[in-house]
């Protein structure tokens, strides 16, 4: 990069700087959409379950959207577990976080949620609460959370299902990290 900021520590920095960093960053931004595509098709490798992850993700989002949930909706079905390429243990909290900027709070929610809310598939075999979610019972979101697990997210582990191809969402993650996002606070 040609042009550099002027300052050593942040607090020194003039609006030329901070604009110069702004113009960098909407660069980066816009490229977003290309690397969660990338993200994605490096998901379609080995995977202990007897489809890849993407194809799981595949499935997540085919089965919201012929359950006619909205484009957000289908998009996060398919990112849900995109957080698993930088975070395995955490993917969840680091697909929310790529997503917050652009999703409703709903949507954000669910997709930091979904993890615990999974756990009630499985946590019991391992002599743990299955029932953990239960603590956000009193959350606007916890009902939506629990039927995201349940319909489109738990049963999604089907070699036999009929999904869509990557290519059909890849629009649907181009409109998403197209929108303006929402300022972080």
């Amino acid at each position: 990069m040609k042009h550099k900021v002027t300052f050593t520590a942040m607090d020194h920095g003039t609006r030329e700087d901070y604009d110069l960093v702004e113009a960098h960053d909407a660069r980066n931004a816009a490229e977003i959409a290309d690397r969660v595509m990338a993200w994605l098709r490096s998901m379609d490798g080995d995977s202990p379950y007897r489809i890849s992850r993407l194809e799981h993700a595949l499935q997540s989002a085919t089965r919201a959207e012929r359950d006619g949930a909205d484009d957000e909706t289908i998009a996060c079905a398919l990112l849900h577990d995109i957080g698993d390429v930088i975070s395995p243990r955490n993917h969840s909290e680091a697909s929310a976080a790529l997503l917050a900027p652009y999703v409703s709070e709903k949507n954000h929610w669910i997709v930091k949620h979904h993890g615990l809310f999974q756990g009630y598939y499985w946590l019991h075999h391992y002599g743990e609460d299955r029932n953990a979610r239960d603590s956000y019972r009193n959350n606007e979101h916890y009902e939506a959370c629990v039927e995201f697990c349940a319909r489109w997210d738990q049963v999604s582990f089907d070699p036999a299902y009929r999904t869509h191809p990557l290519e059909h969402y890849e629009p649907l993650v181009r409109e998403l990290f197209a929108r303006k996002p929402r300022p972080f606070l």
